[in-house]
């Protein structure tokens, strides 16, 4: 098995990575998804990552049905719209990795293409936008990680993608414990995402503030107890994926880069599927619960519903 032909759907902060990683690659096809606007701007201008401009090929769904690997680098919000899309793309041949946030897209995929189809998976990078493109540090980006299931856990596709992003500079490993390594970047984002994002700070609240410190350990407890009562069991990855790429005390993660621009956030995908889980669970998620709660109004804050200037004939009664 050689992988000949790879589509990307999801140009964004995450599928920068690939492209950039892929786009030097001679044997390969390289195409991004994509139609209408957002087609024709891709094909003049092309995708400005890390100063520098790449070409690679625009394709709609169905130019790229049956390509070898579909990677879907989306945000959470856009996947429930796309799954057409998706399927329109995977054909006999197609393997698809979902590099997204969140521990279920996988399984939404799964569900309109078949299980075997899905080579679990997950990235660690610290990618962010600024006004002329995606910039990243190729260096301290820990990568993609990915696994089969159960064995053979060196799979001819296993080893395919290994082949595929080798002398890329894509940093990669594969891994027999992909279930827990994705729950681990799971609970990552949870726990120095969300917190960092209502307070507005860079990642350095988390050492320098023991109050910080209260509520992320408040949110892994949580997470780590639904993890463990759905048989997840998280140490078998505390050596590696139990930390994040490096950044400075200044940087800013994804759920701050939303509300810093105005945009929605991944909330729904982080504390609102483990307030799910728990109730399912019958597990108590009360900090979960608060930080839903206030990245929901602080969305609401950047739509709008909060600005009362010029509502003088409003009142609101003290108590």
């Amino acid at each position: 098995m050689k992988i000949q032909s790879v589509a990307v759907l999801g140009a964004g902060a995450v599928g920068s990575y690939v492209i950039w990683g892929l786009s030097h690659k001679k044997d390969i096809r390289l195409g991004v998804i994509a139609e209408g606007e957002r087609a024709d701007r891709l094909k003049k201008g092309g995708c400005r990552i890390n100063d520098e401009v790449y070409r690679p090929e625009v394709w709609s769904p169905q130019e790229a049905e049956d390509v070898d690997l579909l990677i879907v680098s989306l945000k959470y919000g856009s996947l429930p719209e796309a799954l057409e899309s998706i399927k329109t793309i995977v054909g006999e041949h197609t393997t698809v990795m979902s590099l997204m946030n969140g521990v279920d897209s996988e399984e939404l995929i799964a569900e309109q293409v078949g299980d075997d189809r899905v080579l679990r998976s997950l990235i660690k990078v610290a990618s962010h936008k600024e006004e002329n493109g995606y910039y990243f540090n190729p260096e301290t980006t820990l990568g993609i990680i990915f696994g089969e299931l159960a064995a053979p856990f060196d799979s001819e596709r296993v080893q395919a993608i290994e082949s595929l992003f080798a002398d890329t500079g894509i940093h990669f490993r594969s891994t027999e414990f992909i279930r827990e390594e994705i729950w681990g970047k799971f609970r990552l984002n949870v726990c120095n995402n969300l917190p960092q994002a209502i307070l507005g700070a860079g990642v350095g609240c988390y050492s320098d503030s023991t109050h910080m410190k209260v509520i992320s350990d408040g949110l892994r407890r949580e997470l780590e107890q639904i993890a463990l009562a759905k048989g997840i069991d998280m140490s078998k990855m505390a050596g590696t994926s139990g930390r994040g790429s490096a950044v400075p005390a200044s940087a800013r993660y994804s759920t701050l880069q939303d509300l810093d621009a105005g945009r929605h956030t991944e909330i729904d995908m982080f504390s609102g599927t483990l307030m799910r889980m728990g109730e399912e669970l019958g597990i108590p998620t009360p900090y979960n619960e608060y930080t839903y709660h206030m990245i929901k109004a602080l969305e609401e804050k950047n739509d709008g519903l909060f600005d009362y200037q010029g509502e003088r004939d409003k009142t609101t009664w003290a108590k």
